[in-house]
């Protein structure tokens, strides 16, 4: 199992949600459905990736799991 703080690529891609449930903007980032980690994840990434490009374009990008909660 990795280390919390250790990174790794992960492909995301945006979208728009339905519901933003609290979160900050239209247009936001998920890991891609079956992937290591499920859609559901919440993606913190710079925000160019939302506003610059079409929605359901896919990233792969250098992550890594954090403990925040929300």
């Amino acid at each position: 199992m990795a280390q919390i703080n250790d990174y790794e690529w992960v492909v995301v891609e945006s979208f728009a949600p339905k519901s933003t449930n609290g979160r900050h903007g239209k247009i936001h980032i998920r890991p891609v459905p079956g992937g290591k980690y499920p859609p559901s994840l919440s993606v913190e990434c710079s925000k160019r990736l939302s506003k610059e490009f079409p929605v359901g374009t896919k990233f792969r990008i250098c992550a890594k799991l954090t403990d925040r909660e929300d």
